[in-house]
């Protein structure tokens, strides 16, 4: 006598939504690998072979080549589009933005999670409000005022003008984890005889490593990958182009073939993607701590 298994609602949404989950990590994944994919397939390729085909999504042999990357990282000196300076200029200009924004948004989100002070409770949402307002607002007025200080044109420069977009959610980020941290560790350094200033380096920011590392990464991506601030600060001094602006030429650029076009972009892409895996634990823990205080 066989005996049916009563119909369980729970375990049907458990099956249906384990389903779901795989239907949806395979649609995201492939929205995101196959353009990345077909970027990085069209860099290898020569240019006859593009146009003879374009929808090929496999490469020969006989047709692989590496000559758009180096026509892309060969110095313009030598015929070549320059990335590798280009390159260069961006690391020191994301480098800086990490840097002076990390010094700014520290002392200023420890501030907001720890000192109490009228208006402390949405000084964050105001923060964050500095967003609501396009890049163009405070590009013209920076411009200015970076032109009269003989800042126009440089690294250092632009690498300074980050830091107003990076500064607000930097510190609504930090402040987030700041405020999880436990008092008591604070007092109990304080009864050790550490002052203010040496609980924070010494207590304060080891604890506050993770959370660290990804506002460092998520600066290091802005600037990055940021074009109008560039474009507005560089764009009379060529020797100083990030790699955006580069591409940016490149697509601009009619005698420039769309192999070489796509061979920038994935010089653009490729440095943040493995800075971003490299990084993908610490990155993890640092977005979700925080999440249970506020």
């Amino acid at each position: 006598m066989s005996t049916q298994v009563p119909f369980s609602r729970a375990r049907f949404e458990e099956r249906l939504f384990g389903v779901l989950r795989w239907v949806v990590i395979v649609f995201l994944a492939l929205i995101t690998l196959v353009p990345f994919y077909y970027m990085v397939l069209l860099s290898v390729k020569p240019i006859d072979a593009l146009l003879l085909d374009p929808g090929r999504l496999w490469v020969s042999t006989k047709e692989f080549t590496l000559s758009t990357y180096e026509e892309v990282l060969r110095p313009t000196a030598e015929g070549g589009q320059g990335f590798l300076d280009m390159l260069y200029n961006s690391a020191l200009a994301s480098v800086g933005a990490v840097v002076l924004t990390l010094l700014a948004a520290i002392p200023g989100s420890y501030a907001v999670s720890r000192l109490r002070f009228f208006g402390g409770r949405h000084l964050s949402a105001l923060f964050l409000a500095v967003y609501l307002f396009p890049a163009t607002l405070l590009a013209v007025p920076l411009f200015v005022m970076f032109a009269k200080i003989g800042l126009q044109g440089s690294i250092v420069g632009l690498a300074i003008v980050y830091i107003a977009q990076t500064v607000p959610v930097s510190i609504y980020m930090l402040r987030n984890y700041f405020a999880t941290i436990p008092f008591s560790i604070e007092e109990a350094a304080a009864l050790d005889g550490c002052s203010r200033l040496q609980t924070i380096r010494k207590v304060v920011l080891p604890l506050a490593a993770p959370s660290l590392m990804a506002t460092g990464l998520y600066i290091f991506m802005i600037a990055w990958n940021e074009f109008l601030f560039a474009l507005l600060f560089l764009a009379a001094t060529p020797e100083n182009w990030t790699v955006s602006l580069g591409l940016q030429q490149l697509a601009n650029g009619i005698e420039v073939s769309k192999t070489v076009l796509m061979a920038g972009s994935v010089v653009l892409t490729v440095p943040v993607v493995l800075l971003f895996l490299a990084a993908e634990r610490l990155l993890t823990e640092g977005l979700t701590s925080g999440a249970d205080k506020s």
